[in-house]
């Protein structure tokens, strides 16, 4: 299946409009983990935040399958 990898907060949507075919949801999840691990490290670096950000996973018709936020973990 393709999905799509947009990037979304309250206001605006960064749209992912290539996607990659995924075997599973399971697949989906941990490219979407990664996606946001690479993020994360490169604002980081630039001193940018993505507070506020999620990582939305969509099918071709638009429907969400995951969305993971952006927004650091804390424990």
């Amino acid at each position: 299946m393709r999905c799509y990898f947009h990037l979304v907060n309250g206001h605006e949507i960064i749209a992912d409009d290539t996607g990659v075919e995924i075997l599973d949801l399971e697949k989906a999840h941990a490219c979407a983990l990664q996606a946001i691990a690479d993020i994360r490290a490169e604002a980081i670096q630039l001193g940018e935040s993505w507070q506020g950000w999620r990582l939305d996973v969509v099918d071709p018709s638009g429907s969400v399958l995951l969305s993971i936020p952006l927004d650091p973990m804390l424990h």
